[in-house]
């Protein structure tokens, strides 16, 4: 009898404790509010719930699939990056046209395609666009690849490194945005890597444009190209301080890296003026301006932090700043691809 009863003791002390550590899984994984979060964690008080907090990593991983207010931060960017990988399959198989890409953001014979095309021909009541109607066609049709087989072959791998910057800085965001709620260590860690990602996005950016713009002036190429590099090094370095992950280091860290970019108006200002009368030359800088400006609203959104400021707790999941921002990344990006397919096409047709 008291064998049956100290088993029957023990079953239940059992089962007391499964249900115990099930509750305490299923605590530890749901989803909290701003007020609930450890201080680290505390970067934007707008935003007022639905925060990952210390989950384990299985259930970190798992998350992408899941609706919190970093779904879709993760999702923008991941998005990106399958689009500039696209981009890469393209260039590395010989079948990266500009036409190309705008039927792939666009589809085939969309709306999108056509008005994009119309902005950048020449107009039927005679305005300027960009660039002449014939050599958008050229452009479009050639594909980039065929760049490097010409008696005067064009380097490829400027292309190649914006490419490769570009979706570093889109999968860095990516697996930041999704890990760094697991704990302090990886916190920190993670958004470390994250402004690495953009700084090597931006220095990354600079390449082809300089590179080809100025191929024939390689002092001019070697000073842009080295500055921006050691400047994008010294950045990393600056924000490998812990303390400048912080919140409130929020608008330090957007104008060190919007003045990284803006930098760029040096060498595109010197690459205007030594091929003004280039109308290609005058069509990548349009596209260019677009990039800036990109950049420019996208880092107001993430500095801000409207809309959530005027109505906390409503764009908790959708609509908050940091995806807006995430979107206009992502654009300026294309945009910066555009102007790029351009001065590569054009740097391709001139004498040795």
């Amino acid at each position: 009898m008291k064998r049956r009863t100290a088993k029957s003791a023990a079953s239940t002390l059992s089962k007391s404790q499964s249900a115990t550590g099930a509750k305490a899984a299923k605590l530890e994984r749901r989803l909290m509010k701003y007020d609930e979060l450890p201080e680290y964690l505390r970067d934007n008080e707008f935003i007022t719930d639905y925060y990952r907090c210390e989950w384990p990593l299985k259930d970190v991983i798992l998350s992408v699939f899941s609706l919190h207010n970093e779904t879709l931060n993760i999702w923008t960017h991941l998005v990106g990056f399958l689009i500039f990988l696209g981009l890469m399959v393209m260039s590395l198989t010989e079948k990266m046209t500009l036409e190309n890409v705008i039927a792939g953001l666009f589809g085939e014979g969309s709306e999108g395609e056509g008005l994009l095309k119309t902005k950048m021909m020449t107009q039927s009541n005679g305005s300027n666009a960009f660039f002449p109607d014939s050599y958008l066609r050229h452009i479009t049709q050639s594909p980039i690849s065929t760049m490097t087989r010409h008696s005067n072959p064009l380097p490829f791998w400027p292309w190649l490194v914006f490419l490769t910057g570009t979706m570093g800085c889109l999968i860095f965001s990516t697996v930041s945005h999704l890990f760094a709620c697991h704990s302090k260590r990886f916190y920190f860690f993670f958004w470390r890597l994250d402004y690495a990602g953009i700084s090597l996005m931006i220095v990354s950016s600079f390449f082809a444009p300089i590179y080809y713009t100025f191929s024939d002036h390689p002092y001019w190429r070697l000073l842009y190209l080295s500055s921006i590099t050691l400047v994008g090094v010294l950045v990393v370095i600056t924000l490998l301080a812990p303390a400048l992950s912080a919140a409130r280091f929020r608008s330090f860290r957007a104008a060190l890296f919007l003045c990284m970019g803006f930098s760029g108006v040096i060498p595109a200002t010197h690459a205007v003026v030594l091929h003004w009368d280039h109308p290609q030359i005058r069509g990548s800088l349009g596209y260019e301006v677009v990039m800036g400006a990109l950049y420019g609203v996208g880092a107001v959104f993430y500095v801000t932090r409207i809309p959530e400021r005027w109505r906390p707790g409503a764009f908790d999941v959708v609509g908050h700043s940091h995806q807006i921002f995430h979107v206009f990344v992502v654009a300026a990006a294309l945009a910066h691809c555009a102007a790029t397919l351009i001065i590569m096409e054009w740097r391709q047709g001139l004498p040795v």
